[in-house]
């Protein structure tokens, strides 16, 4: 199943990304692919906005993941959120032990996802964001 849509703005991207999260389960592994400055991480923001995250949410581009922690409905929620731009080789990902905290009962969003074939047959769902103007994006998510 696939769907599309085209935001307008950071603010309709976020928004979007919400109402997206709200049909994520525990154990869904989400790739988010698209070009430099697509937002993605953007996109990682309204995930986190649907599950009352607390604290900064910016892209790990250096920390290569941050765990969050937030809940829905009264249940807690445990994010893991992945950027995998500066990671070279598939061992890299070995060596941090990326499998382990992908898979699990939680919700695990990784961005740059695709650049690994190794791993692309581990998301449950797949968000590709695309320039569509200076501010406006278009969102394609397949399940």
């Amino acid at each position: 199943m696939t769907e599309e849509f085209l935001s307008r703005s950071p603010e309709e991207t976020r928004e979007y990304a919400r109402r997206f999260a709200a049909t994520l389960q525990s154990g869904d592994r989400v790739c988010l692919k698209g070009q430099l400055g697509a937002g993605k991480t953007e996109f990682m923001k309204g995930i986190a906005e649907c599950f009352n995250c607390s604290g900064e949410i910016s892209s790990p581009t250096f920390s290569l993941f941050n765990i969050y922690h937030g809940s829905r409905r009264g249940e807690p929620v445990e994010l893991h959120h992945f950027d995998l731009y500066r990671i070279e080789r598939v061992g890299e990902l070995d060596a941090i032990g990326f499998e382990e905290y992908l898979f699990g009962p939680h919700i695990a969003v990784v961005e740059w996802g695709d650049r690994f074939a190794e791993y692309r047959s581990s998301y449950t769902v797949t968000v590709f964001l695309d320039h569509a103007g200076d501010t406006a994006r278009r969102i394609v998510i397949t399940r």
